[in-house]
């Protein structure tokens, strides 16, 4: 018979899977407990949950948020990523982490249920955050418009240059 408190830990694990707009796999060994200390600091600042499940409580889990692609990957130590506002912060996380330290080795991830290989990891860690994408395109908007700004103030401030000179002529 399960206990109260597993049920209940597996029923947050199925919330979180379900919510989380995206998910990195992630194996751990290897890494000191200052180390993951560290980690887990650096997920809380970017708005990142990460957690370490027993794997068995992890599947059941999975089975319950219609993940059932995330069992078969679920060996060893491993810590879920989750990235409940963004698709790219929690890939950006652990492959920035992992590039300092060499112990922990991303397995894999979940982008709108879809499983996706480490190199797919490393590869969306690259994308721009939506923050950045947004300033970008607002940039790419506003360019035309201060484009032409700037050539009409350019032609007020020759005509007004050009009037000031024909009046300084006829004053002297």
């Amino acid at each position: 018979m399960a206990r109260p408190e597993k049920i209940a830990e597996v029923k947050t694990i199925a919330e979180k899977l379900q919510a989380a707009q995206s998910m990195v796999l992630a194996d751990f060994t290897g890494l000191s407990v200052e180390q993951m200390t560290i980690f887990r600091a650096q997920c809380r600042s970017k708005g990142v949950e990460c957690r370490v499940i027993k794997n068995r409580l992890a599947k059941i889990a999975a089975d319950e948020a219609g993940l059932a692609a995330l069992k078969e990957h679920l060996t060893g130590p491993n810590a879920l990523i989750f990235g409940p506002e963004s698709q790219v912060e929690p890939a950006k996380v652990v492959v920035d982490f992992a590039k300092e330290n060499e112990a922990m080795q991303v397995k894999g991830g979940f982008v709108d249920g879809l499983f996706l290989a480490p190199e797919k990891i490393v590869a969306l860690a690259k994308v721009p955050s939506r923050d950045e994408l947004l300033a970008k395109m607002m940039g790419s908007l506003q360019s035309p418009v201060s484009g032409l700004a700037a050539t009409i103030n350019g032609v007020t401030a020759a005509l007004t240059r050009a009037i000031d000179a024909v009046a300084r002529q006829k004053a002297a």
